[in-house]
């Protein structure tokens, strides 16, 4: 497997929950998972893959600390980089922007020279509206929401895993 990282954005801790739960079902060892809070370009470009979670806030922002992580990003080269993305979100309270975090993350860095892997059809969700979802039904990795549908999320890493593995052989 291809040297992973995973790094969240958690402020409540469902985020570094979820972060955990995907390393430890990837075998990825917890001295592989970060805080962004405390990305640096040369822990970030120490990987071949970065697996990266935000939880969505107020009227669809990213998590605090990914703004400071994501310029980490941005500076950095990244081609050559495999990327999955993952977002925490509330599909009741806030249907409209349901995994937003996501989606700007995404679109932060989709002009970087990674390569994305990990959609997830957006078909067993319900929300209104979501800037992480493609033009293709899709979102751009996987969505999760521990709060309305928490018997759905080990499932739903589970079955993500199963697509990652294949790309991160």
């Amino acid at each position: 497997m291809k040297k992973t990282g995973v790094f969240y954005g958690s402020t409540t801790g469902t985020t570094e929950s979820v972060a955990r739960m995907i390393a430890n079902k990837l075998g990825i060892s917890s001295g592989d998972v970060y805080d962004v809070s405390k990305l640096t370009a040369d822990v970030a470009g120490s990987y071949e893959a970065l697996i990266l979670g935000t939880s969505t806030w107020g009227d669809g922002e990213l998590q605090d600390d990914w703004y400071d992580g994501i310029k980490v990003l941005k500076g950095m080269d990244l081609s050559g980089k495999t990327v999955a993305l993952f977002g925490c979100g509330d599909s009741e309270s806030y249907a409209d922007t349901f995994c937003d975090g996501m989606g700007i993350l995404f679109n932060e860095l989709k002009d970087s020279g990674c390569r994305f892997i990990g959609t997830v059809p957006a078909t067993d969700y319900t929300y209104s509206s979501s800037v992480a979802v493609t033009d293709d039904g899709c979102f751009v990795g996987l969505a999760i929401d521990d709060i309305n549908e928490s018997d759905k999320t080990e499932e739903r890493i589970t079955a993500w895993m199963e697509t990652l593995k294949a790309e991160l052989a």
